[in-house]
């Protein structure tokens, strides 16, 4: 170990870090919204890389059908609630349109697209609105008619959630992998350091779409009304605000993360159907490291877990994963030994 390898293994630890922190603020902002420990966040990791693989084959990626698939459900599931709740068919019929029209119009355009071998940035664009059209009808398929529930009862949701994504990721990805290609190849000299462009791309979007969650947050009404959510369910209902459609934004939103999150770390490494798991485990972490209630806190985390990872695969790297995850035992025991306990709210 010298300084040019520990300068080498701090930037990709940190190239990494920079992934973790868009998961690990996902799914804070899943949770404090929510309150679901959203597992499944790591399956739009894989959704975003495999998608866009699929797109540079000339294919329509599984990720339509199963977007045209869930879109169904969802209308189906908005209609019935909604004929059982004001009686007529009218507004039925429109709550259902309103949940099928816009995932049935990016499944079109995408299959329009797919042969016909669009530039890498209108792909990569495709793949962000089918990912992100994923979100809202994953919350009013799994998590809607449950949002009063326990935590323990949407943990569960979750894990569930996460074995379905990841059983249908293999039925229409199969079981091969794919890396996709950078959207950047240039390389930069810095002192001992030679920076890729992929890993500027990597920062550069992390550090643009944090500031835009905190622009949103702080300066829109939408922004407020989501952390008014957070803060009171239902003094945010008693104010007009819609804590359905709060859920079903912020799910978008943590859809939109993982799907820009694939597409960063496709070109750095080999995503499989399944790779989305761990990686959003880190995320987790990083989450963990914050209280699931601090984006800075994710954030810092986050840094730390790449960090900690890159050194740690280059001292041991059979057990990298290991260290990665044991980080999270002493924050634990932090938390629970300073924070004040209270009763849980019902």
């Amino acid at each position: 170990m010298d300084i040019s390898i520990a300068s080498i293994l701090t930037l990709d630890g940190l190239t990494n870090g920079a992934i973790y922190a868009l998961l690990g603020m996902g799914i804070v902002l899943v949770f404090t919204v929510t309150r679901v420990i959203f597992i499944p966040q790591g399956e739009f990791v894989a959704y975003g890389a495999l998608t866009l693989a699929i797109f540079q084959t000339g294919k329509v990626p599984g990720t339509v059908w199963l977007l045209l698939i869930l879109a169904a459900v969802a209308a189906l599931m908005e209609l019935v609630s909604t004929w059982r709740h004001r009686g007529r068919a009218a507004p039925a019929l429109v709550a259902a349109a309103r949940m099928f029209v816009l995932p049935a119009v990016v499944c079109a355009v995408s299959a329009w697209a797919a042969p016909r071998n669009l530039p890498l940035a209108v792909q990569a664009f495709l793949t962000l609105c089918i990912v992100t059209a994923f979100g809202p009808l994953v919350y009013r398929v799994a998590y809607q008619s449950l949002a009063g529930a326990s935590s323990l009862v949407l943990l569960i949701v979750s894990v569930g959630v996460h074995f379905a994504m990841t059983g249908l990721g293999l039925l229409f990805f199969g079981a091969e992998g794919f890396r996709n290609p950078s959207f950047w190849d240039d390389r930069f000299a810095v002192g001992p350091l030679n920076v890729n462009g992929q890993a500027v791309i990597i920062f550069l979007a992390s550090a643009a779409l944090i500031v835009m969650l905190w622009l949103y947050f702080e300066r829109t009404l939408y922004g407020k009304a989501l952390r008014a959510t957070a803060v009171n369910r239902l003094g945010a209902r008693l104010m007009g605000i819609s804590t359905q459609a709060a859920g079903q934004l912020t799910f978008a939103m943590a859809a939109l993360i993982g799907a820009l999150s694939g597409l960063l770390i496709g070109p750095t490494t080999t995503i499989f159907y399944d790779s989305g798991f761990l990686i959003g485990l880190k995320g987790f972490v990083a989450g963990v490291i914050g209280g699931l209630a601090s984006y800075p806190g994710a954030l810092l985390g986050a840094l730390a877990v790449g960090v900690i990872e890159s050194f740690g695969s280059f001292w041991a790297s059979s057990f990298k994963e290991v260290i990665v995850f044991t980080i999270i035992l002493p924050v634990l025991l932090w938390r629970s030994l300073t924070s004040a306990h209270s009763d849980e709210e019902h």
